[in-house]
């Protein structure tokens, strides 16, 4: 690829922080994503619980963090490519949002099954 510049761990980290700012300056739905997992982790940490259980909880957060990251990229490249309306655009743009949406599906998965353990309930 000739538009590849070389890259070394201080760059590669910037790139990242910048790719955060930008997504949550412009993405309301990231912007979501963070209030639900510092929300849930707060949530977590209250629990009478046993730590382990809150560790789990608390990572399970990140899932549909990252998964907005990733529709986010691909909406970006979709819109670089073309701003009219095309089926593959709208397919790329839906596959994006099952990604969000699944996570949100496992997620939700893993806090019922993780407090059930911890509650007794299983």
């Amino acid at each position: 690829m000739h538009n590849k510049p070389k890259h070394n761990l201080f760059k590669n980290t910037v790139y990242a922080l910048e790719g955060l700012v930008d997504i949550t300056k412009h993405e309301a739905s990231f912007k979501w994503q963070i209030l639900l997992f510092v929300l849930g982790t707060a949530v977590a940490w209250i629990l009478p619980i046993e730590i382990g259980y809150k560790f789990i909880l608390s990572i399970s957060l990140i899932i549909p963090v990252l998964a907005e990251v990733i529709n986010s990229a691909i909406e970006r490249v979709v819109d670089l490519v073309t701003q009219d309306y095309h089926i593959l655009a709208k397919q790329a743009k839906d596959a994006g949002a099952a990604i969000v949406f699944l996570s949100l599906i496992t997620l939700a998965a893993i806090w019922l099954a993780t407090l059930s353990l911890a509650f007794g309930v299983l």
